[in-house]
């Protein structure tokens, strides 16, 4: 997004004039706080044909300033990744490596012709990291282009060793990154850092199609004209000969961005003397010197100590002073520097704008129009001292945390046939023997057939075996039972399984037909219809300290409507610890208790009881709610008095384990 005020500044219109015509040497640009030197960088490049390479010192930094490039760029920017354990270490190693091969093969083509990235953001890090050679990036890459036949693409066969040799695991069908399967003329490959695997299918020798496809489903998504596949192989030690840094990929006209020089040199020494260069580190001093032979940008808060003929543009920018904790004084506070300034407000999401513009119109009527309220991610706001011009991040304004989380890609993966869990020894059921050992596969010839097949092999009862083709394993399933105990095996030819299964079967109709009476009674029945968000509901939901995720929204809308209905709620929420399930469940106390009526949350430990219970303290401390924790933690006479208080209405939310459930506790409403 493009500041209109900002960009027609005649200091800014120099710079950028400037930019555009330095080939070498060293621009300076100072006086900048928050994200004005990402937004600088951005009206640089906006028309530009040339590379821009911004680097930082920190990783977050570089996450924060992509952000922000993106925001005031108005289109995505390439990041050049780091490591941040030694290659092949950890769970994201694999998804850098193919990044940061992809982002080299893509300038790489680009002398070809192709389009090329217009900024790259990159911490000092990933550039004292070594890429591969042109020539080894070459011999790693295999280019599968619809229609091309050996020896320009490589047969279905070939295709797949060759990933194999890299890393890939062979299996019958890809489930997940570093995947490869071949059936026939099809060979399915699940690249690492993809979120979908890719469906090469030949005819012949010849790449009929290419498309990316759902692993669930192995429905096709689209279709593709080519893929380039750059994998390094594992495990083999690189030479310095097969290296080379990222410098090497980028166009002779690139303009290098250095977000606060001193920083970044300061930091790659400090990586360097932490990491060592035997870790096959480039020294940073020798890094930063072959980016010095590139026309540079550099960055700062505080005026340079320029060398001779180098141009210096000071923009005497200024931080933003902390709003008032408050929420409604702090929108009165925006309201009053709106009086005298040009105000744009950016927010990350829909909810936040919708929820500040009416904020603005009930605490400050007069200027709500000045402020102009935009979606955007922005990690540091500024005061453009020169037009007036104050811009400021929603997270600052309301005091929040402003965590970006940087989640790798994702994959949805795909049921698993149970038997491919199988390890020798696992208890398993066969449907019509019962329980049995699972020994293992053994390959024997089914009845007069000369051809041979594998079988599953169990052990029943007094060592009996059954051989099972794999052809009808759909009959085996992995045993689940209580943890520690091990079943009896079951007896060939015995009676016990059989009872077994039909009393099984009764019990199962007769929680079916339960389930189902239960079901029809709370289809009849009349809940309670809450009335719609308050301002106290929205003051509570803006006060929560991190980003919401794009799930989290769609599940609180869903809450939201559930209660406003009707009808009884159930609504069954899962996601992994940290996905934030209790905020969601604090949104839908609040909105419970603030209406009049008890919550109770059960929970199934004592610790986390306790845990919940600071929780919801903390988070509702400014409102008068009454909030109570039940668990063996607490004294009898404690659990007695609140016991009594809850059976009087006095307690508004009471957190406990089980004991919520003992024939003494009840609920006034």
């Amino acid at each position: 997004m493009v500041i209109d005020s900002i960009a027609s500044d005649p200091l800014v219109k120099r710079l950028i004039a400037r930019i555009a015509a330095t080939q070498e040497g060293v621009v300076h640009a100072s006086g900048l706080w928050g994200s004005s030197a990402p937004m600088l960088s951005a009206m640089a490049a906006a028309d530009s044909p040339r590379t821009f390479l911004y680097v930082t010192a920190h990783l977050d930094e570089a996450d924060h300033a992509r952000d922000d490039l993106e925001l005031f760029l108005g289109r995505p920017c390439e990041l050049f990744p780091a490591w941040e354990a030694l290659p092949g270490e950890g769970p994201a190693s694999g998804e850098v490596e193919v990044e940061r091969l992809r982002l080299c093969g893509e300038l790489a083509r680009r002398r070809a012709g192709a389009e090329q990235p217009t900024i790259i953001v990159a911490p000092i890090l990933a550039l004292m990291q070594p890429v591969p050679s042109h020539d080894t990036l070459e011999r790693n890459t295999l280019h599968l282009v619809v229609g091309a036949t050996p020896p320009r693409t490589p047969s279905p066969e070939a295709l797949a060793a060759w990933v194999v040799d890299r890393g890939f695991e062979r299996l019958d069908l890809v489930e997940s990154p570093g995947d490869v399967a071949r059936r026939g003329d099809i060979v399915d490959l699940f690249i690492p850092g993809e979120t979908h695997p890719y469906r090469i299918q030949f005819f012949g020798d010849t790449v009929e199609s290419i498309r990316r496809f759902d692993v669930s489903t192995q429905r096709s998504i689209e279709s593709l004209s080519d893929l380039s596949v750059g994998v390094m192989p594992k495990g083999e030690p690189t030479s310095r000969d097969d290296t080379t840094d990222f410098r090497a990929y980028l166009p002779a006209d690139t303009m290098v961005i250095l977000d606060e020089p001193a920083e970044i040199q300061e930091m790659g020494l400090l990586l360097e003397n932490r990491l060592g260069v035997s870790n096959g580190l480039f020294e940073a001093r020798e890094i930063l010197g072959r980016y010095a032979d590139f026309a540079q940008l550099h960055l700062s808060r505080f005026p340079p100590a320029a060398a001779d003929g180098e141009a210096v543009f000071h923009f005497g920018v200024s931080a933003l002073t902390r709003f008032e904790p408050d929420a409604a004084e702090a929108v009165v506070e925006l309201g009053q520097i709106a009086q005298d300034h040009e105000v744009h407000v950016f927010c990350d999401n829909a909810s936040e704008r919708q929820r500040l513009t009416e904020m603005t119109r009930e605490q400050t009527p007069a200027t709500a129009e000045r402020i102009k309220i935009s979606l955007g991610v922005l990690h540091g706001g500024f005061d453009w001292t020169r037009t007036q011009t104050v811009v400021v991040a929603h997270h600052e304004l309301f005091r929040r945390h402003h965590l970006r989380r940087r989640v790798h890609r994702v994959h949805a993966g795909r049921p698993l046939e149970s038997w491919t869990d199988l390890k020798p020894g696992d208890r398993v059921v066969h449907v019509v023997h019962g329980i049995a050992i699972y020994r293992g596969l053994v390959k024997m010839r089914k009845g007069t057939s000369n051809q041979q097949e594998e079988f599953l092999t169990l052990e029943f009862a007094d060592q009996a075996i059954v051989h099972v083709p794999c052809s009808q394993v759909d009959l085996v399933q992995k045993y689940i039972g209580m943890a520690g105990r091990q079943p009896q095996l079951s007896t060939l030819g015995g009676k016990r399984w059989n009872k077994t299964k039909q009393q099984v079967a009764d019990a199962v109709s007769d929680l079916a037909e339960s389930l189902l009476r239960i079901q029809a009674v709370r289809a009849q029945a009349v809940g309670v219809a809450y009335p719609a968000d308050t301002e106290w509901q929205r003051e509570f939901e803006a006060s929560f300290h991190y980003d919401e995720t794009e799930d989290q929204l769609t599940v609180a809308q869903e809450i939201r409507e559930d209660l406003m209905s009707s009808g009884p709620m159930d609504r069954l929420i899962c996601g992994d610890v940290g996905y934030g399930k209790t905020e969601l469940a604090m949104r839908a106390t609040f909105k419970v208790v603030e209406f009049g009526r008890q919550v109770a949350v059960l929970v199934p430990t004592t610790i986390l009881a306790e845990q919940h219970y600071e929780t919801f303290c903390e988070r509702m401390a400014q409102y008068p709610f009454n909030i109570g924790c039940l668990s063996r933690f607490r004294s009898p006479s404690q659990q007695r008095k609140l016991i009594e208080q809850t059976r009087k209405g006095q307690v508004d939310v009471v957190i406990g384990t089980h004991r919520l459930l003992s024939k003494d506790v009840s609920f006034a409403n």
